[in-house]
């Protein structure tokens, strides 16, 4: 049977399933008195399945890259594909368990060190440490990767948390749609979810920069240009707002909004997609960083859920 590693305090009840890939199965606000699932909760024989989990990490990168080969410091790396449409995608963390190496009530960190699995898809042995934390409204994830190699890697971090569309408890069906909001000013014009060219200035259906219902289209698209501390908001209308606030690493968000599903997803993430081959042909701005031998590169997101009254 998966084990679920439990943190709770007044406002949030969170689940972690470390050996699937360092994954979240649940994240509850109380509202109202009750536990309503904020994050997409998993189904209880589907605990081994991180495809199906509320959230999971993404390192050494985030999203996908084309054809699974990028070039770094005039060579081409291959890494095996694990999506169907021909990438390397959401990094590698997911394919392993991962380890908790430390917990108490309200927070957990877990770790996940490549040099101890057999078949990492990533060219240079890494260690990540994620670590989860409650404090009263503040739910906060801190990402870190460690450099265990002797040469430089480029890397990426980021969480893919999927949200419900709507609260289910009784009492609070409000009858209005669930709206968004994204304080990012451009996004990448893709194809197959890749980017074509560089950034350029949100319109139409990409454009949250406004709170704005989530509609029903169809969408899959990589923001950056930020201009908030808060990376986004998500209203619940007459029940709940969770503003997730991001440390500046966090350059953009990947926003997933699938048709005639119950969830969609907002991932802060350093990089865009395909980050490792823009940077290499030279693009600014994809949020690729390069980690030296031994360092250690972090940062940070927050969930801060606000009840309505």
């Amino acid at each position: 049977m998966t084990h679920i590693v439990s943190l709770k305090n007044d406002y949030w009840h969170v689940g972690l399933v470390p050996t699937t890939g360092g994954s979240l199965a649940f994240g509850r606000v109380a509202v109202r008195g009750q536990w309503v699932d904020v994050l997409r909760p998993t189904p209880a024989d589907a605990l081994a399945d991180v495809w199906s989990s509320a959230s999971f990490p993404l390192v050494p990168w985030s999203n996908r890259i084309r054809g699974g080969v990028f070039r770094w410091a005039g060579k081409d790396y291959q890494l095996h594909i694990n999506f169907e449409d021909g990438t390397a995608i959401h990094g590698t963390g997911i394919e392993f368990p991962w380890s908790v190496v430390a917990r108490t009530p309200t927070s957990v960190t877990t770790e996940f060190v490549s040099r101890s699995a057999y078949g990492v898809n990533f060219p240079w042995p890494f260690t990540a440490r994620f670590t989860y934390d409650l404090d009263a409204e503040r739910f906060t994830w801190h990402m870190e990767i460690t450099n265990d190699a002797h040469e430089t890697f480029p890397a990426g971090l980021g969480h893919h948390p999927y949200f419900v569309r709507e609260l289910t408890a009784p009492g609070l069906i409000s009858g209005e749609p669930t709206r968004l909001q994204i304080n990012c000013v451009a996004s990448y014009p893709v194809v197959g979810c890749l980017p074509t060219g560089p950034a350029e200035d949100v319109s139409g259906r990409l454009d949250f920069r406004t709170m704005k219902p989530l509609g029903t289209e169809f969408m899959d698209g990589c923001f950056t240009g930020r201009t908030s501390s808060t990376l986004a908001s998500i209203d619940y209308p007459g029940a709940l707002t969770v503003d997730i606030e991001a440390g500046a690493l966090l350059e953009h968000a990947v926003v997933y909004l699938p048709a005639n599903v119950p969830y969609f997803a907002v991932e802060p993430v350093t990089n865009c997609n395909d980050g490792f081959n823009l940077a290499a042909a030279g693009a600014e701005g994809t949020g690729v960083f390069l980690v030296q031998p031994g360092e250690s590169r972090s940062t940070a997101f927050t969930l801060v859920a606000q009840p309505h009254a």
